[in-house]
């Protein structure tokens, strides 16, 4: 018998509860993102009236819609790959930018941000992996990707992401998580002016648990809440 979308998040948060205790971290410093692409509307419903209260877009477009049908008794969080021409949108849908890993695109969200008149929160996304065919900045130019974007006026940077390779076995996801970890530390070591790391948004369906044992404050978890998705 399938999992109803409530008995999922209940699951999840008693492994966080069992992750979080484990490595001697509170419960509450670990929030839940359902990550919805390509979910139906009523079944991301069902997740937040289970308590989620982050949801995580990949598309600007999908993000647009989904808001304005759901509304936003929750925090959106673009996770995507996001193009400078879908900047002056995306600042004004989302709660958090996730995805931040070029200095042309921080330029650009600095400039819309101005205009709409707020600021906008982002997290660094980081390649822990280096995969060519991933995004996101190289480990060792993070920090001075964060330097440049602390002197934009209209961001503010809450900390870091990655997505590590994808392996049968979780715990060989395990070195990615502590890589990211430890440059926030380093991060927080530079005390670059206005730059806060509360967040590290790592961790997904398939190793979440071992993403908290590492530090994670924010998992995504798109398969684990709702199965596996249409193609």
């Amino acid at each position: 018998m399938e999992r109803t979308v409530k008995a999922n998040v209940e699951r999840i948060r008693d492994n966080i509860a069992g992750a979080a205790l484990r490595a001697g971290r509170q419960t509450s410093e670990i929030r839940l993102m359902a990550v919805t692409k390509t979910v139906e509307d009523n079944r991301i419903r069902e997740a937040i009236e289970a308590g989620v209260d982050i949801v995580g877009e990949n598309y600007v477009q999908e993000a647009k819609r989904k808001i304005e049908k759901l509304g936003r008794p929750i925090e959106w969080h673009m996770i995507g790959h996001l193009q400078t021409n879908k900047v002056k949108y995306a600042v004004r849908l989302f709660d958090m930018i996730q995805s931040l890993d070029r200095m042309d695109l921080a330029v650009e969200l600095d400039r819309r941000s101005k205009v709409l008149g707020r600021p906008t929160r982002i997290l660094i996304e980081v390649n822990t992996s280096e995969e060519k065919t991933k995004n996101g900045v190289s480990p060792e130019d993070t920090i001075d990707l964060i330097r440049n974007v602390a002197s934009l006026e209209n961001l503010l940077v809450y900390g870091l992401m990655t997505m590590p390779p994808w392996f049968d076995d979780p715990e060989k996801a395990r070195p990615y998580f502590t890589a990211l970890r430890e440059l926030r530390d380093r991060v927080m070591e530079e005390q670059i002016e206005g730059v806060k790391m509360r967040e590290l948004s790592m961790g997904m369906s398939a190793d979440y648990h071992v993403a908290v044992e590492e530090g994670a404050t924010i998992v995504r978890i798109g398969r684990g809440i709702f199965g596996e998705r249409d193609s």
